[in-house]
């Protein structure tokens, strides 16, 4: 139906919960405290089941495994070859469950199971697939040194111990682009997923050991962040934190690693991405690029295109059809194959995004479309659009995580540069345009980490992502990936008698 429900009902088997228990050196156990916690449907807010919740002494356990493993473990001393074929098989096992891997995550944290089977799992499974390809490949280099009586070359090594702490947006790929690089640069590591979605880890979890990974290379300690993600962030025999999350709890992560062993510190954090609409552009698909970049994921994704700027010269035209398009874009259940938006993931997250849309209103903005939630069951909220948005308002300045546009009106390509940097924030940005000096000029310009033109969510496994300012210090995905997971030791020594420099 039009900007609301959709008619239909799922259209798919609901996957068993099969593992609900922290998965430490390679075996499902209770948390210590025998305490579990509620995952919650957000189709429905009935609880889907109780999931084992971890706390720092089951962090400790965790660690303890890790670094058993990595110290005196064969993860790190394995060839990469060997480390290669284990991770292939992973991602083979994975590719052989995206049934139920897409249900999880679909029931787990409202996200949609076609796209996750069409995507999100595949994506996993390639993360895997990519980084196994790459463990073979580490080498340092062979130096020429300034002084002729020393030879030098450097050696990579993997950090170590690593703590991963993913977000509740995408629950899969997250934990792919976290953990496979991480493999495949033979680190052990402890993963904390958001306490929103933790079902598919464990069941990667699961996975890791019919794959054949050793115990306590791979281990995940479900429960909350503050106490769980909390103990990572502190812990002192822990080498590297990555968390991808919000800059808030990303500044909390640095601050304890100062504070506890000063370990390596990777955060990928919030964003208020603009989209750049120009004159020359074709009003039909850079409306569809807007749309896809605010509501895809509900909203939830840190590079959504939440701030669009349109040139004036078709301005009334792009704003025509976007509210035309949102209007008949489709809510409805997770299961629901002809739905193009679910649920928020929670109430906690459905309740933030109706606030800021009442924000919106009581500052002046006009609604253009959509601005309440869908039905009396579930967290659904229909596809909202804002025009005459001012960049002192909440709405233009704060990450709302949800499906809400704020439609701008920009003159010159300077001005929209200005708008675009308009912001604490620099992950992402969209230009939409013909014209190659505009795109050359504009994409030099804006002060983010991506960049996309005439398209959007154009991720690949073999470019780095990541941001600028407040959006973080890490890139995620290609080689840069790897690197991040590696420390390069440079090795001196004599030489005598060379017979050349």
């Amino acid at each position: 139906m039009e900007n609301g429900k959709s008619n239909g009902g799922p259209t798919a088997k609901l996957p068993e919960i099969k593992f609900t228990k922290l998965f430490i050196n390679g075996q499902f156990l209770d948390a210590a405290s025998g305490e579990t916690f509620e995952t919650i449907d957000p189709r429905n807010g009935e609880v889907i089941a109780n999931v084992a919740a971890g706390d720092k002494e089951d962090v400790d356990l965790a660690v303890k495994a890790a670094r058993h493993a990595f110290d005196h473990g064969p993860w790190p001393r394995m060839t990469g070859f060997e480390r290669a074929r284990i991770i292939t098989k992973f991602s083979d096992l994975i590719e052989q469950n995206i049934e139920e891997l897409a249900g999880l995550d679909a029931l787990d944290g409202g996200k949609l199971f076609h796209i996750g089977k069409l995507a999100d799992i595949p994506a996993t499974a390639g993360q895997f697939r990519y980084y196994a390809g790459a463990a073979d490949k580490i080498h340092g280099e062979t130096l020429r040194m300034t002084r002729p009586s020393l030879f030098g070359y450097t050696l990579k090594e993997p950090v170590g111990v690593v703590g991963h702490i993913t977000p509740w947006n995408f629950p899969s790929i997250m934990f792919a682009m976290k953990v496979a690089p991480a493999l495949a640069a033979g680190c052990t590591m402890v993963v904390k997923p958001a306490e929103q979605t933790p079902l598919s880890a464990l069941f990667y979890a699961h996975l890791s050991k019919e794959a054949g990974f050793p115990d306590g290379v791979l281990n995940v300690v479900t429960g909350f962040g503050s106490t769980a993600g909390a103990a990572i962030a502190s812990h002192m025999d822990i080498d590297k934190v990555s968390f991808t999350g919000s800059t808030e709890t990303g500044r909390k992560i640095m601050q304890a690693s100062a504070t506890s062993n000063l370990k390596k510190v990777s955060l990928e954090l919030g964003g208020k991405s603009p989209l750049l609409i120009f004159d020359d552009a074709d009003i039909d698909k850079a409306a569809d690029l807007a749309l896809l970049g605010c509501f895809y994921n509900k909203g939830e994704i840190c590079v959504a295109s939440s701030r669009v700027f349109v040139q004036e010269g078709i301005y009334d035209k792009v704003m025509e059809k976007l509210v035309e398009k949102a209007k008949h874009w489709t809510v409805g259940d997770t299961f629901d194959t002809t739905a193009q938006q679910g649920p928020q993931v929670d109430k906690k997250q459905f309740e933030r995004v109706l606030s800021y849309i009442e924000h919106g209103k009581s500052e002046g903005a006009t609604l253009l479309t959509g601005g309440k939630a869908i039905g009396d069951k579930g967290y659904f909220i229909e596809p909202t659009i804002f025009s005459d948005v001012t960049d002192d308002m909440k709405i233009y300045k704060e990450e709302i995580f949800g499906p809400v546009m704020s439609l701008m009106k920009f003159k010159t390509i300077e001005e929209g540069i200005k708008c675009a940097n308009n912001t604490k924030y620099g992950l992402a940005a969209g230009i939409v345009s013909q014209n190659i000096d505009v795109i050359n000029t504009v994409s030099r310009s804006i002060k983010a980490g991506v960049i996309w033109v005439n398209c959007y969510f154009a991720f690949d496994l073999d470019s780095p992502y990541g941001g600028f300012k407040m959006s973080g210090n890490c890139r995620e995905n290609g080689m840069d990936a790897l690197d991040s997971y590696l420390q390069v030791k440079s090795v001196t020594m004599p030489i005598h008698n060379s017979p050349w420099m």
